[in-house]
């Protein structure tokens, strides 16, 4: 029997590959949601120090300079991209890298929305970057570090120069605790608490470097900023944001699962082990592919290829040769298949990425359970084939 078609006998013990929310983190329980704070203030003395905690150890963690402020947001990370989008945006001219779907929406936010004229896109299909070199540091600069529905990353930041003039804004939600920024070249980051560390959706964070700050404080857009957008207050950055004041009311139940995913982040070895966890995961998918007959990654040169969001697509010529629809199909067939053996959840790529299969490899993720799925997409896929006739 060819192993395609022979059924595992070893499935993940935890199914849940999302790209969002995303798995918890290994032995989480709603246990560990046992000190939150519920049915008190967030500004009250104690609400505040839980906010706090969130911010410090999120420096702590993950190295963010003494310099850099770091706010608790609503909206999750495209609240936290728009209130940046919004409010900085407009001193000069713009430049947009977009390859996947979030960095589409913001080329649509600036071009569309804020309708800046002095702004170039730069795109690149799925699976591929931009031309980096062509970017000019010196104009503000937005860009994703990872794009969640391609699977593609930038490889480093050496492509920002160290004497920029203009402001780099990077939405790394699907990126920080498992990949290196290189914060001196970054001026604002954003991401949300339900990527790499498992937390829960609604909450975006802000981290803004002294550059920003000084755009914030001299620069004024010429359109009205909802409140929930408002940084300054009298020409004067609202540091309270800063310190645990958030702008609306945050879930506290949400604040506690992210002190925890933070604490345990902390307690395997911070931001090294964050990484190579999700390393090991992208190099065991890597192996399985290398020898695989009918799955590639969508990322083409192994240097961009996401750890987190792992993006495969179906490269055997019978199903490539398909309409996208009935491509779709295809991997919706395999998705379901793997769902309803409860060895997978939702797998199948983003609704606006090429049709093919979308792997969370983040932190929370145990290699082994990847390892055990990899043997059940072989069968998924030799099943499928053989049952639609191809």
């Amino acid at each position: 029997m060819s192993e395609l078609f022979r059924k595992p006998t070893r499935s993940p013990i935890n199914p849940r590959f999302s790209s969002g929310p995303c798995a918890k983190r290994p032995g989480w329980h709603t246990d560990a949601l046992g000190d939150a704070l519920v049915g008190r203030s967030h500004r009250s003395k104690p609400g505040k120090a839980k906010l706090g905690e969130v911010i410090e150890l999120s420096r702590q963690i993950l190295g963010i300079p003494d310099g850099y402020r770091i706010g608790i947001v609503p909206g999750s990370d495209t609240g936290a991209v728009e209130m940046a989008l919004w409010s900085l945006l407009g001193a000069r001219g713009i430049d947009v890298l977009a390859w996947e779907s979030f960095g589409k929406e913001w080329v649509t936010d600036i071009t569309k929305q804020l309708k800046l004229k002095d702004t170039r896109v730069f795109e690149a299909p799925y699976g591929e970057l931009p031309d980096l070199t062509k970017v000019d540091t010196d104009r503000d600069v937005i860009f994703t570090w990872n794009g969640t529905t391609s699977g593609v990353r930038v490889p480093d930041g050496n492509w920002i120069s160290d004497k920029r003039e203009g402001l780099t804004i990077c939405d790394a939600t699907s990126a920080v605790f498992a990949m290196t920024l290189p914060w001196d070249k970054l001026d604002v980051v954003t991401w949300s608490w339900q990527k790499v560390l498992g937390g829960e959706g609604g909450h975006g964070m802000l981290v803004l470097s002294p550059r920003a700050v000084e755009r914030l404080e001299s620069y004024k857009p010429e359109w009205p900023l909802p409140k929930i957008f408002r940084m300054v207050k009298g020409g004067k950055l609202n540091e309270g944001i800063f310190h645990g004041e958030t702008i609306n009311t945050p879930s506290m139940l949400a604040v506690e699962d992210a002190i925890d995913g933070l604490r345990w982040a902390r307690s395997i070895g911070g931001l090294p082990e964050l990484i190579r966890r999700s390393e090991a995961n992208l190099r065991a998918v890597a192996d399985w592919q290398s020898s695989s007959t009918w799955c590639d990654f969508l990322a083409q040169r192994p240097e961009t290829r996401s750890n987190t969001s792992i993006c495969l697509r179906i490269k055997a010529p019978e199903i490539a040769a398909l309409d996208s629809e009935r491509q779709a199909k295809f991997v919706k067939d395999i998705a379901n298949l793997v769902e309803q053996e409860d060895v997978a959840y939702d797998i199948a790529s983003y609704r606006d990425a090429p049709p093919g299969l979308r792997v969370w490899g983040g932190a929370t993720v145990e290699t082994t359970d990847i390892e055990a799925l990899l043997s059940w997409l072989d069968y998924a896929f030799g099943t499928v084939k053989s049952r639609e006739g191809y």
